[in-house]
């Protein structure tokens, strides 16, 4: 399992195809793959974005990313997992996160994922800075509801 953050864009599925060619160890034992790519919006509560400063806490940030990931583990059948996380100065249509995990059935990859990406939104030292179209500048004070009812 593996958390990468970067400082620069990234291509989502780039980085897919770049870890599971060094996955030699679960070759074959995997008949699931879920992923999560969650990219930036051009608005956020009625307003329109130019774009989002998100900063985080060195260290401590790549450490609550591997707990997550652990957690998951514990909790689902999964056979790998992979957190690529954004920071920096992102424009919209960027990608922010992927959140991808394998395992051999799609219940435990569907589940841990969405464990995986609620648990980030809600517990890793993230901070946003949207600057607004007119150029103001604000934080953002609380995540979206990941869950709905179906």
């Amino acid at each position: 399992m593996n958390v990468k953050i970067c400082y620069e864009p990234f291509d989502a599925w780039e980085e897919i195809r770049q870890y599971q060619k060094a996955f030699v160890d679960v070759v074959g034992k995997y008949g699931a793959t879920s992923l999560f790519i969650g990219t930036m919006r051009d608005f956020n509560e009625g307003e329109t974005i130019q774009s989002m400063s998100l900063v985080h806490y060195p260290g401590m940030t790549e450490k609550q990313l591997h707990k997550i990931l652990v957690e998951a583990g514990q909790k689902w059948k999964i056979l790998d997992a992979l957190i690529v996380h954004r920071v920096g100065e992102i424009r919209p249509d960027d990608s922010i996160v992927l959140v991808a995990v394998w395992s051999a059935h799609r219940g435990d990859a569907f589940d841990a994922c969405r464990y995986i990406m609620e648990a980030l939104k809600s517990t890793a030292p993230f901070w946003k800075k949207e600057v607004l179209e007119s150029g103001q500048q604000r934080w953002v004070e609380k995540n979206t509801d990941g869950y709905r009812k179906i």
